[in-house]
């Protein structure tokens, strides 16, 4: 539960891959650029919003109406 996985590349983790395969982001790769990346999967399991590292909760609480 506790050992280190992967994020990016051929050898990430299956969530990960699938995480960013939903939501590539915004730059030239859709790797996970750092810690507190945040993602937003809907009841139904659809990943439906991606954030920056830097993106407070305050700014996605702001957001979440879109999605509720």
């Amino acid at each position: 539960m506790f050992s280190k996985i992967d994020v990016n590349g051929d050898t990430a983790a299956d969530l990960y891959q699938w995480l960013r395969a939903a939501q590539p982001g915004e730059g030239d790769t859709a790797d996970i650029t750092w810690n507190f990346e945040k993602f937003l999967v809907d009841r139904s399991g659809a990943v439906v919003a991606r954030w920056a590292p830097q993106t407070t909760p305050e700014e996605i609480g702001e957001q979440l109406s879109a999605w509720l």
